[in-house]
């Protein structure tokens, strides 16, 4: 452990202030470090692994394609490509997706999509795009301008300009800021990093009105709260509305390094050959993961277990809130939930390790849940168990 902490404290550019851990493999919702000591997995790498470690028919799915083709380019067709596609599409209810290797390359591509929309229909590059103060929407140029926590951005400005923000669930502070040359509007259907808040229904639908009747891009990015996370396959879904765009990555995957954007109607159809490119986006690899992903997902109901097993944890966490004075606050949905206390929680984070418990924060006085979609109540009574003792 020690040699590959010090070799890659001396190697990697310091961007991550890491754990002292090192991870040597996992097995359902459990990890294990290099000396065999066992962690219930209450992160899945920061909501990615929604199918736990060691699942057999997503792991001989890769390898089968490992043997059979890794990359074209996409000069060419191939078929995991066009099957992922479609299933996006069925899923999402978008008519045409992008693929990516990351959220934040997804989040790049809907503001270039929604940019070009906008020119399209106007002829200018005056397009202006609101987005929500507390968002996070990843850390290039592009997705670091809608990004709505100034921390992240004050080193690396100026970014690209005609951004305005707003404050999220606020329809009069939206309103305020939109004018003839709004493009766009993005938020999280669920925030993430901002604290684990959900969009009001008044608020989504609203918005969902003003876009529809001023011809305004909404950008929904489901980058986290997608692909069942929040009880439903898009948290978007649960409010019966449909964005023009979507970002998705994470649990897209499970693991191998995939995303997308997805659009609807006319903005599916705004961009043309030459307006935006990746080498290794949708390469036939990752998307034979996404394909095996949309299948087990439906196969073993996968978001019909997370709403049962999201209420437990949601009852779990209350009793947890109303038992401590130290937690102020508990929300969120399906299994992405978070408590709000009244201290920084980095001594329980690394509590909650000793005692074989992996779990992270979203913001400095807040823990979030997202373990794996697989989870059963056991994992939850385990979980909360531990967090118990480390509270104390």
């Amino acid at each position: 452990m020690k040699n590959c902490i010090e070799t890659a404290d001396a190697h990697f550019i310091r961007t991550y202030n890491r754990f002292p851990i090192v991870l040597d493999h996992g097995e359902g919702v459990y990890l294990y470090d290099d000396k065999g000591k066992k962690y219930l997995d209450f992160a899945a790498g920061i909501a990615v692994f929604a199918l736990g470690y060691g699942n057999k028919e997503y792991n001989d799915a890769l390898k089968n394609q490992i043997d059979k083709l890794l990359h074209t380019s996409n000069l060419f067709y191939n078929e995991p490509s066009a099957d992922a596609a479609l299933k996006i599409c069925e899923a999402s209810g978008m008519d045409r997706v992008f693929f990516t290797n990351s959220g934040t390359e997804a989040v790049e591509g809907a503001l270039k999509l929604a940019r070009r929309y906008f020119y399209n229909k106007k002829g200018t590059n005056d397009g202006e795009i609101i987005a929500m103060n507390k968002s996070f929407h990843g850390r290039s140029t592009g997705s670091l301008a809608v990004t709505g926590q100034p921390k992240y951005q004050e080193a690396f400005r100026p970014l690209m300009g005609g951004i305005k923000f707003a404050d999220f669930n606020d329809i009069d502070s939206v309103r305020s800021l939109i004018n003839d040359n709004t493009c766009a509007i993005i938020f999280e259907t669920i925030q993430g990093e901002g604290g684990i808040y959900s969009a009001d229904e008044s608020f989504i639908k609203e918005i969902r009105k003003i876009c529809d009747e001023k011809d305004i891009l909404l950008i929904l990015d489901e980058i986290q709260c997608g692909m069942g996370r929040s009880g439903y396959m898009f948290a978007y879904q649960a409010y019966g509305i449909k964005p023009d765009i979507i970002t998705c990555a994470k649990a897209l995957g499970c693991g191998v390094p995939v995303g997308c954007f997805a659009a609807a109607g006319k903005a599916a159809e705004a961009m043309v050959p030459g307006d935006h490119g990746s080498t290794y986006g949708g390469n036939p690899f990752v998307c034979t993961a996404v394909s095996k992903v949309f299948e087990i997902f439906e196969k073993e109901d996968i978001v019909g277990h997370v709403k049962e097993v999201g209420d437990y944890l949601f009852e779990k966490l209350e009793e947890l809130k109303n038992e401590s004075d130290s937690i102020v606050s508990h929300r969120g949905k399906g299994l992405m939930q978070g408590l709000e206390f009244n201290r920084p929680v980095g001594d329980i984070i690394k509590a909650a390790q000793k005692e074989g418990l992996i779990i992270i924060s979203a913001g400095a006085n807040i823990i979030r849940f997202v373990p794996p979609l697989v989870i059963e109540r056991s994992h939850v009574d385990e979980m909360t168990a531990i967090l118990k003792k480390c509270m104390n």
